[in-house]
């Protein structure tokens, strides 16, 4: 009874304190951020830069030393010394899915089963979380929220990190099913063989069922409705896309053959062995999610600096990727992983890519968001040092959709509590 009380009370107390943050109201007025140096996320970078936008939509990009603008008609932001930068967007996270790891009640991210293709993690996204403040404050904007577990975890969505509720935060719904690809590696001794037949029938419980999702897709309209199938149709008529969670080469390889069998462009996601497969990848064009730089490698005889040359070794064989953090609170690190990635072998601009416009477009979304150019999204911050470093990372000024947003954070508010005690002379 004392634990249930305990529980209630830290979900109240959690509750009312995220409430006190509104979402940001829609732009009224046009706004320019004047005289940063503006990086596009396309490569190119602008020393002396301005960036305009209206009713939630960027109208102008270019340089600010010829560039004349109304202050009567527009709200000018002085940005000179400062660096502008598209929203970052870290891709299969479980933000808003999850708050306390040890309270099985604010975690949202699983369904019971092994095969849940109907399962929406869009639907279960709290926008109360407090994470979620903490996570844009260091210029995260968007974010994939990721169902997990199981053979098939169900459908993600793509949400911006301000809105009163799921409805409101929805830039993609259900925009693919996330497949975790059996492990190929079978167990040695005495449970090698139990290993080997979990492999094949996990594989044979797949391929029925892809078996039938295409032949009920090829159906207009299906009565009575399989739910599951149901959710599984996208794939065959190119709504949705099919990310395959698979790590070791081998598997890799099988889900790629697996896919073209099905007629399907598959994403990988995690790819820590990719690099040794990166021709396949590239003969059949299928990017890859990399979950993380800063971690061990995989494999105790690799080398120590592998995850953090991994982005590089697949840029320079000419396959696709991101990168991507884990878990929830963490996604805070995604402008470092990155960073990390930017120090071992991809330029800054080709680092920044890999959170902005090349995320956008493995996500599907690139047409409105990744990069700053007139006529896409008005998403994107202002930092006063870059935004990769650690060091220099300080998000001064955010905006989603044009919509100015709050940078506050629990952990702000704790520092400037503790900042008065532990700040007074004895």
């Amino acid at each position: 009874m004392q634990y249930i009380l305990l529980l209630l009370l830290c979900t109240l107390c959690c509750t009312t304190d995220s409430l006190s943050q509104t979402p940001s109201v829609p732009q009224t007025r046009p706004v320019v951020v004047l005289g940063g140096t503006v990086h596009t996320g396309t490569g190119q970078v602008i020393e002396n830069g301005f960036v305009a936008f209206e009713n939630g939509k960027i109208t102008a990009v270019g340089d600010a030393s010829t560039a004349r603008f109304d202050n009567s008609r527009a709200d000018i932001i002085d940005a000179a010394g400062k660096h502008v930068y598209p929203g970052f967007i870290c891709a299969n996270t479980t933000l808003g899915l999850s708050e306390i790891g040890a309270v099985r009640a604010t975690n949202d991210y699983a369904e019971v089963g092994t095969i849940s293709p109907h399962v929406r993690a869009l639907i279960a996204y709290n926008t109360d979380s407090q994470i979620l403040p903490t996570v844009r404050s260091n210029g995260v904007l968007l974010s994939q929220i990721t169902p997990v577990g199981g053979l098939i975890s169900g459908s993600s969505a793509v949400v911006q990190l301000d809105g009163w509720n799921w409805e409101d935060a929805m830039y993609k719904a259900d925009d693919g099913l996330h497949l975790n690809w059996p492990s190929m590696m079978p167990s040695q001794g005495d449970e090698a063989e139990k290993s080997r037949k979990r492999i094949g029938q996990e594989l044979a419980a797949l391929d029925q069922l892809f078996a039938e999702a295409k032949a009920y897709s090829s159906t207009p309209t299906a009565n009575p409705s399989n739910l599951k199938l149901e959710a599984m149709r996208g794939l065959f008529n190119g709504t949705k896309k099919l990310y395959i969670h698979a790590d070791q080469a081998k598997g890799i390889i099988a889900a790629i053959h697996f896919s073209q069998r099905y007629g399907l462009a598959p994403v990988i996601v995690g790819g820590d062995e990719s690099w040794l497969v990166a021709d396949v990848l590239k003969q059949f064009d299928v990017p890859v999610i990399i979950s993380q730089t800063h971690h061990l490698p995989s494999l105790s005889h690799d080398d120590i600096d592998l995850p953090y040359k991994l982005p590089a070794l697949l840029n320079k064989a000419g396959v696709r990727f991101c990168i991507s953090g884990a878990g929830n609170w963490n996604q805070r690190n995604l402008p470092f992983e990155a960073g990390t990635a930017a120090a071992y072998g991809l330029t800054k601009e080709e680092a920044l890519a890999s959170i902005t416009l090349n995320a956008a477009a493995i996500l599907g979304i690139d047409s409105t968001v990744g990069s700053l150019e007139p006529g896409k999204d008005a998403t994107l911050f202002i930092s006063t040092g870059d935004a990769l470093d650690m060091r220099t990372n300080d998000v001064t000024q955010a905006f989603i959709l044009g919509r100015n947003i709050d940078l506050d954070n629990k952990q702000k508010a704790l520092y400037r509590k503790y900042k008065v005690k532990y700040g007074q002379k004895p």
